[in-house]
């Protein structure tokens, strides 16, 4: 057997499905879209077997893009859980043949209770077709299985089609990384969407300050009880003067000079690289590493030009980004 082969076979007989099911998109599909966007209930997905498995990634893939859904098995549905339904819901059914029992013994119920059904099904004249407001119709000549008995052109196409109407929800919604993120709070793509500076950074008594008119003395003092490697020099209407870090004091004491002879202004950084609270940590994070000379520590001001705090690299890679 020619393994490599029949992967390939696979993927062409699935690929050629797509384009078959691509070429049949017409109304229906653009009237299932609107239907679901102006739905002013939930989208309650079902279907049962292989196709019970990609409706709940339909139903998955709409609630993460801002449509509103679940999914409900037809088993379930027939022993009291179609309580879930209401005349304002959108049923969107998945069924190759469209005359699986389970699937069939929900639809009336769900027509006297008064929702739409929209169907996604390979056959035009099944129960669950004559039964749909809409029919998406995904023809299947057979499946890549050589029995043509395991679902897989027929799962595939209704997968598509599930995850064509959930992005185009997301564009019609004018759905944002911000709210993908907002979402997604528990994983990485949700921490870089929403994590700002201010959610990070060290700030009342864990920011080290100094006035600029300070001793050498007590600047030292700020850095090493703050631990923060850096202090920033403020005003007394809290402006940012200058910066001053380990590394700039650490210059003055190679060059064997006296520090403590030197004023703060002498030391500082009077044009530092600085960052906004507002702004999201992934993005500080980039400007911190993508540099000739890394830099691990940056004040942070509000956007009335207030030094509102202080950002170490490890306080940012601590939260997983």
């Amino acid at each position: 057997m020619n393994i490599l082969k029949s992967i390939r076979d696979v993927i062409a007989s699935e690929s050629q499905t797509l384009k078959v099911v691509k070429d049949g998109v017409g109304l229906p599909f653009e009237k299932a879209v609107k239907v679901i966007f102006f739905c002013k209930g939930k989208i309650i997905v079902t279907g049962v077997g292989k196709s019970g498995n990609i409706a709940q990634k339909i139903a998955a893939t709409l609630v993460s893009t801002g449509t509103s859904a679940i999914y409900l098995h037809p088993t379930d549905g027939m022993h009291g859980s179609l309580g879930v339904v209401h005349k304002n819901d959108v049923i969107l059914a998945v069924g190759k043949s469209g005359e699986s029992e389970e699937l069939l013994g929900i639809l009336g119920p769900i027509k006297k209770i008064g929702a739409k059904i929209i169907s996604i099904t390979a056959n035009l004249e099944s129960t669950l077709a004559e039964n749909s407001d809409i029919i998406l119709y995904t023809p299947i000549k057979q499946e890549a299985c050589p029995l043509n008995l395991i679902p897989t052109n027929s799962t595939t196409a209704a997968l598509v089609v599930g995850d064509a109407i959930a992005v185009t929800l997301m564009k019609m919604r004018k759905f944002k990384p911000e709210d993908f993120g907002l979402l997604h709070p528990g994983g990485v793509i949700g921490k870089r969407l929403l994590l700002t500076v201010g959610d990070i950074m060290r700030s009342g008594e864990d920011n080290p300050t100094v006035k600029i008119n300070d001793s050498i003395k007590n600047m030292l003092i700020e850095i090493t009880k703050k631990r923060c490697g850096a202090v920033s020099v403020i005003a007394q209407n809290q402006k940012l003067l200058g910066f001053i870090t380990d590394y700039d004091i650490r210059k003055i004491l190679e060059k064997r000079e006296d520090i403590f002879s030197k004023k703060i202004k002498d030391i500082m950084n009077p044009k530092p690289i600085f960052v906004y609270s507002d702004m999201k940590a992934a993005d500080v994070l980039a400007v911190m590493q993508n540099r000739e000379k890394a830099i691990v520590v940056l004040p942070v001001l509000n956007r009335r030009k207030k030094v509102v705090g202080i950002i170490h690299m490890q306080d940012i890679l601590a939260k997983g980004l």
